[in-house]
């Protein structure tokens, strides 16, 4: 998923979006290092040594990791646990209704991760 990610942090730079990440490793240095290793470029906020009973999950009700929230302009989550095109095809829609009118496309760089597994 990472490189999908980065892609759209990329792409969506400038537009009303914003990628917020919550990792649920109980070992902040192991954190650290993922997010260098993964050039996370995104807010990614710790939840905390309880893991995925962590304070975030618990207060969002989360079940299943990853779970991808996407929230209009008013805070509103619109899409639950839409990926890949589909999630392309939300940020889309909610940008539309903003009068933002963006196609979003992911190029070499997104796919030649992908398959080396990053």
């Amino acid at each position: 998923m990472y490189p999908h990610e980065r892609s759209l942090v990329k792409q969506l730079a400038g537009q009303p979006f914003a990628l917020i990440g919550v990792n649920s490793d109980r070992d902040r240095e192991k954190i650290r290092e993922t997010v260098k290793e993964k050039n996370i470029t995104w807010r990614s906020f710790w939840n905390g040594p309880e893991g995925t009973r962590g304070p975030i999950s618990t207060e969002w009700n989360v079940s299943g990791w990853p779970t991808i929230y996407v929230m209009d302009g008013e805070g509103v989550i619109r899409y639950r646990n839409v990926r890949g095109d589909a999630m392309d095809r939300a940020l889309e829609t909610l940008l539309a209704e903003m009068g933002h009118e963006v196609k979003i496309t992911h190029g070499a760089e997104e796919e030649s991760e992908t398959a080396g597994g990053q």
